[in-house]
Parts: structure tokens; sequence; C-alpha cells
């Protein structure tokens, strides 16, 4: 059975200055890690949502990924989400939605959502001290519904809250952390966290 790895991209980072692809995080560009956690955990095929910087993305990333190209990135996440779930359409029987922004998101903690989905959750959710956040592992019979309710910066949200006897909760604080990075000093204070958070 095999899950695809989702990475959106595609924002335009207004509190950062600029595109979070494209902001460097140790040795590689945070698209370039987001794409390789998801690969590291098994995750085939992986696809990456572009927006905001896309040619500069593809100039700069090593990606060995599916590029998919969201024109309505500015919209917000949901956009996204529609988009790469489009285009994942008939290659998975589920998926691995990441942020590219969330660096200490580990290939561990990848993996133990696709095992609560082997074991029968139609989607799951990464939980950090007892409060869902990303990623989000969705079963390919929901991406239709998610879809259609994903809008602006909801993402895959909505659904998610309108069907919680079909969400498993995951908990993952010991695999990783929902930290992500909207502004330079959140850069600078988890660059300088322990690599082994990271996983």
């Amino acid at each position: 059975m095999r899950v695809a790895g989702l990475l959106l991209a595609a924002g335009g980072g207004s509190r950062f200055g600029g595109p979070k692809a494209l902001v460097r995080f140790g040795d590689e560009l945070l698209v370039e890690r987001g794409a390789r956690i998801l690969a590291e955990a098994g995750c085939d095929p992986v696809v990456v949502v572009l927006g905001a910087g896309a040619d500069d993305v593809r100039r700069r990333a090593r990606l060995p990924a599916t590029l998919v190209d969201n024109a309505r990135w500015a919209e917000g996440i949901g956009s996204s989400l529609q988009a790469g779930l489009a285009a994942l359409a008939g290659t998975a029987e589920a998926a691995v939605v990441a942020l590219a922004d969330q660096p200490h998101v580990s290939a561990a903690l990848v993996e133990r959502l696709v095992d609560a989905w082997r074991a029968g959750a139609e989607a799951a959710v990464a939980t950090y001290d007892r409060q869902p956040r990303n990623p989000v592992l969705l079963d390919a019979s929901t991406w239709a519904e998610v879809a259609a309710l994903a809008e602006g910066d909801a993402g895959a949200r909505v659904w998610l809250r309108r069907h919680p006897d079909r969400v498993v909760l995951v908990p993952c604080e010991d695999l990783g952390s929902e930290s992500d990075i909207d502004t330079p000093a959140d850069l600078a204070r988890l660059a300088s966290e322990p690599p082994d958070v990271a996983g």
C-alpha cells in the first residue's frame, strides 16, 4: 500500500520577508529538508506544491520530487492542499501532508502516522502535548471531502474537526516538534536547538 508525501511549500512568508521554502536551515533549504524527510519515511511519490518564488525554488533547490505549481497560492494553504491532492489522485492509498516550515518533524514521526493508518485510521494527526498539529495523514478515500472544505488558511482543519470519529490522534512529542518558522527570530531559535530534536 503506497503512501505519498505532500509537502506544502507555496507561501510567500510575509512575516519572514520572503518565501520560507528558500530559507536555509543547516546545510539545506527548508523545502529540501521537508521533501527529504518524507522520502526517508518511505513516502512515494513525494509531491511538493510551490507558489511564491517557484522559479527560484526550481533553480536553487535539489528536489527529487514531483513539483506542482499553485497559481492561487496567495489565497492560503487551502488552495495548495487542493492542488497537491489533485496531483496525487490515483497514485497512492494515502498521503502524509507536511509543511515546509516545520524543520523539527522527523522521518520517524512520519512513519508513526503511517503505522496508525496501516492499523486502520482514515486520518492520523500528530499531537504534541495532546494538541493536534501537523503533519497529517489522510486516506485517499477522504481526499475529495478534504479538498472541498479546504479554503483560506484552514487546510484540512475543517474536515478534521467535522469528523472526529474518523480521526486518530497520534502522540509525537517524543519524535519531533510542531515548532514552525514564521520570523527570522524563529529560525535562529530553532537552529540553536539540539540536532537530535529534529530526528
